[in-house]
């Protein structure tokens, strides 16, 4: 970690959330003190049917509120699909794109999440671009071309340490309970920088990398301490707040 970059552990809530969990919400933001706050930035990205309810209980602390992912256009005839600018409008100040499960299950390719992230700061979002290889893709000796490429065809070329974050997700850890070791952590996360610094030079130092995939409080210690590790972007653990404030303890 790096002393200019500041760590960053997000939630990402996929499809899970009632109106009941809105108290999830709160005791986060209730958890999110000074001491915490002054060491980290905390965000939680319920689903969408939740998101302007988090934005109200969290209303009282710095806990930020994102969204999943967003359409490409502003508005238009794009049945079930939410702007960009409706996010933000619902008092959202981040979105993740790319993540692995939209890249599977809705087919985005790399064009669509470069798209996306066009869109998130197009109506003043940061943008979360997640990238990560498949079991097989590893297996067969193409993790880090596969990241390579992907980060090069969907983090935009306006990007910024201010309105881009990035998330390695290996697609094979993500709700397995497997984990990669640290060093492989770190391994991927420089050619991550070493990407960024490729195109966007001096700033690249500053945009912040994270890692996702099974990310508990019982792993995260030698996780977030592996070099180009800027924080966690954490999944099934973000929707208790008792694990996800021990996971944003770990930088006290």
């Amino acid at each position: 970690m790096s002393a200019e970059r500041r760590p960053l552990v997000a939630g990402n809530w996929k499809m899970n959330g009632l109106r009941d969990s809105a108290a999830e919400i709160r005791a986060i933001a209730d958890g999110y003190d000074a001491a915490l706050a002054a060491r980290v930035d905390l965000l939680i990205c319920p689903p969408a049917t939740l998101l302007a309810t988090a934005v109200v209980e969290s209303d009282h602390s710095a806990l930020r509120i994102g969204a999943q992912d967003c359409h490409m256009k502003a508005s238009g005839a794009h049945t079930g699909d939410l702007s960009a600018e409706m996010l933000a409008d619902a008092g959202a100040t981040a979105v993740i794109v790319g993540h692995s499960e939209r890249r599977a299950d809705h087919h985005e390719s790399d064009e669509m999440v470069w798209e996306k992230a066009e869109a998130a700061w197009r109506a003043g979002l940061m943008a979360v671009v997640c990238v990560g290889e498949t079991e097989a893709q590893r297996q067969a000796g193409h993790c880090h071309a596969v990241v390579a490429r992907q980060v090069r065809g969907s983090v935009p070329d306006a990007a910024t340490p201010e309105n881009l974050v990035v998330a390695y997700e290996p697609v094979w850890a993500i709700g397995t309970g497997l984990v990669p070791t640290a060093e492989d952590v770190a391994e991927v996360h420089g050619v991550i920088r070493a990407v960024l610094k490729e195109r966007f030079g001096a700033a690249a130092q500053g945009m912040r990398i994270l890692y996702g995939g099974s990310v508990k409080p019982d792993n995260v210690g030698a996780l977030l301490g592996a070099a180009d590790v800027d924080g966690a972007l954490v999944g099934g653990a973000s929707l208790k707040s008792s694990d996800f404030l021990a996971i944003a303890r770990a930088y006290l």
